[in-house]
């Protein structure tokens, strides 16, 4: 019988938000984003952050990511505080261990899909980048697609080349900003599939901003904010 000591059943914190708070300067003076937001998100989980437009959700992900910096609070992000570290550290961090997908995809118009995919291993060093790459695609069924460019994809074929872009360096845990936000319905399920089924098959920690509560709905844990709090 499991007891509470059992490891098999005891996780492990990723992501640890403490007391949060952002602050911008706008002409009518200081504008509060977040407020004083704290949570903890565990390994191999998938958490949501909902709440309407203007809430905070996003600038919140790019604080838990290290892409922005609180004006007070804490992130412990896999065991080290990035809060306290200068962008290149923050860099090295996010380069090694996590990924990003956006609404907008930010795929480079130029390059083909295939190239997409294999610039964050081709910045890393990866002589296998090419190897690792064309798996990537062909586990998003999109081998045939490998040397279109961009402009050649539909929405939701380019969502699946910026997951592969995001899953090709194996990070430990994912951000998802809006993932589903410029697909259709069809496009929309196949991708929140895609994202849980990453979760089931590599154990990666899954963190999604989404205004899609059919989506957000279908992992473990839901956070709502509202006017920068956490309701």
């Amino acid at each position: 019988m499991a007891t509470d000591n059992d490891e098999r059943f005891v996780k492990e914190s990723i992501l640890e938000v403490q007391n949060i708070t952002k602050e911008v300067n706008s002409p009518e003076g200081v504008l509060t984003i977040l407020k004083d937001v704290s949570l903890t998100i565990n390994s191999g989980d998938v958490t949501s952050i909902v709440g309407p437009s203007g809430s905070g959700k996003t600038t919140l992900l790019a604080i838990m990511a290290g892409l922005d910096l609180p004006t007070t609070g804490s992130i412990n992000l896999l065991g080290e505080q990035i809060t306290s570290m200068n962008e290149d550290r923050r860099a090295q961090v996010r380069s090694k261990n996590v990924g990003f997908v956006f609404q907008s995809f930010h795929l480079l118009p130029r390059l083909s899909a295939l190239d997409n995919i294999m610039l964050p291993l081709e910045i890393l060093g990866d002589n296998q980048a090419r190897e690792k790459s064309m798996n990537a695609l062909s586990q998003m069924g999109l081998e045939k697609r490998a040397l279109h460019l961009p402009n050649q994809l539909s929405g939701g074929e380019k969502q699946r080349v910026a997951i592969a872009r995001a899953m090709v360096k194996e990070p430990t845990i994912l951000f998802a900003d809006e993932p589903t936000g410029n697909l259709d319905k069809n496009s929309t399920g196949k991708i929140s599939d895609l994202l849980l089924d990453i979760n089931r098959s590599f154990g990666t920690t899954i963190v999604i901003v989404t205004h899609d509560l059919a989506l957000a709905e279908k992992g473990k844990t839901m956070h709502e904010l509202n006017e920068g709090e956490l309701v």
